[in-house]
């Protein structure tokens, strides 16, 4: 099906490529059509932006309107944030302009917090190999475009495993954290969905009470897992890029604060020239 989004703005390089999620990867298609292929809430994706930029999606419209319309998150309008941000100071409306076709995605909740959990000390492409393998090992199997492809493990499947069942996944000291936050959501002792209705400090405070899960994967997890928009992760990368923004904080951002931070996360990741 075809969709043109309301507010005339994505890119899906941008949105699937730029370290909120991790498993969506090029594909070519027939006629040389660059496209992103993945899977989100056991189910799988094709898709691709034709010259007009519509989006070219390969499911139902049934299905887009119960998943993927509200995974890219179109019921919000990024041309208005934009324009909110950009007003705020020349260097984030430069970092606006150039990353400008981010949407901020509604992942699966666990999955978002594992990803995170998973991203510690960690580059994407290993990232994206320990998630697969995760799948791969703990998920539920299905045929799309008939070759198997697996959802991502449920709370209860990986809270019966050990470090040791985990060894495959070559994650390394996450592992036990990993194992730790599906034992306490299979359990009940956390609600991710009680946590996105909580005020962001007590929601903050509750993620963290999880093994290996501080500020800055807390802060992940609730943005894009949870949609919490007005959280701003914090990391090298955007300490660095705060520092193109003098006398203002992520507070400043109010709502927005979760799309400047995605704009500068990219902006700064490709300008390292910048800092030297």
């Amino acid at each position: 099906m075809r969709f043109t989004p309301p507010d005339g703005v994505l890119n899906l390089a941008q949105t699937l490529d730029c370290g909120q999620s991790f498993r969506f990867y090029p594909v070519t298609l027939e006629n040389n059509i660059p496209a992103w292929r993945g899977v989100a809430f056991s189910r799988g994706l094709t898709v691709y932006q034709d010259e007009n930029n519509d989006l070219v999606l390969d499911c139902t419209e049934q299905e887009f309107r119960d998943i993927w319309f509200d995974y890219f998150d179109f019921n919000t309008d990024y041309k208005k944030s934009r324009e909110v941000l950009s007003a705020l100071h020349p260097a984030l409306k430069e970092a606006a302009e150039f990353a400008g076709g981010i949407r901020i995605l509604k992942q699966e909740p666990f999955e978002a917090l594992c990803s995170f959990i998973i991203s510690q000390n960690n580059n994407i492409p290993r990232i994206k190999g320990i998630i697969e393998r995760l799948c791969l090992h703990f998920g539920e199997p299905f045929l799309y475009h008939n070759e198997t492809r697996y959802a991502f493990p449920t709370p209860k499947k990986l809270a019966s495993c050990t470090p040791e069942d985990l060894a495959p996944l070559r994650a390394g000291f996450r592992a036990k954290y990993l194992i730790d936050a599906a034992k306490r959501i299979a359990s009940g002792e956390i609600d991710l969905e009680s946590v996105r209705k909580m005020p962001l400090p007590d929601a903050k405070a509750k993620l963290q009470t999880i093994s290996g899960v501080g500020p800055k994967v807390a802060d992940c997890a609730l943005l894009y897992g949870l949609h919490r928009t007005e959280c701003f992760p914090m990391d090298v990368w955007m300490k660095r890029a705060v520092s193109l923004l003098p006398r203002l904080s992520p507070a400043d951002f109010s709502e927005n604060a979760g799309i400047a931070q995605q704009y500068l996360f990219h902006y700064v990741r490709m300008h390292p020239e910048l800092f030297k």
